[in-house]
């Protein structure tokens, strides 16, 4: 499908932010790694690994102690219900806000990469860093038409150490029109 000059100049302003995006540090987890947390997601996941739950075993293993599921990486940033005051960063208007007034105003994550680089242990505390790091062209899906737009977010212990990092993409896309009638 051929793209209008307003379908052009949305493509060229998306990739101008990711060409001028920058890395935002986030504030330091509101939580340091800690046990209860790790035994709440193997409770949740069904994970019984006693590496990450029990101290006697978790002593006896290669790690010498309590580690966290490694999947517990995002966990550890998350802002939960608590409202933070944005970044002046945060406060720019950035792809999502722009595809929205476009009338790409639905969305659906399409997946998620995780690295991992060294075990979380209780009392690391990480804060995220996160850039755009990109934004397909226009694609038609089965939801609909839509952009693709993928953030990188890298995890650094209170030591400045990147612990992991992790690549989040959603699809933002314009839900198909309903006929009318009854």
């Amino acid at each position: 499908m051929p793209a209008t000059d307003e379908q052009a100049s949305l493509d060229a302003k998306l990739q101008a932010m990711v060409a001028a995006s920058r890395p935002v540090v986030g504030p330091p987890a509101r939580d340091p790694v800690n046990l209860p947390m790790i035994r709440h997601w193997c409770d949740a996941v069904g994970d019984e690994n006693p590496v990450y739950t029990d101290p006697e075993a978790a002593a006896r293993s290669p790690h010498g102690g309590i580690v966290a599921p490694p999947t517990m990486l995002q966990a550890w940033g998350m802002r939960g219900l608590e409202r933070r005051p944005a970044t002046a960063e945060a406060r720019t208007l950035g792809p999502n806000e722009l595809l929205n007034q476009a009338g790409y105003t639905s969305v659906v994550a399409t997946d998620c990469e995780q690295e991992y680089r060294r075990y979380l242990r209780p009392g690391d505390v990480l804060t995220p860093e996160s850039v755009l790091e990109s934004v397909s062209s226009e694609k038609r899906t089965a939801l609909g038409d839509g952009y693709f737009v993928t953030n990188r977010t890298t995890y650094r212990d209170q030591h400045g150490e990147v612990v992991g990092e992790m690549r989040f993409r959603i699809l933002w896309f314009k839900p198909p029109q309903r006929g009318g009638g009854a």
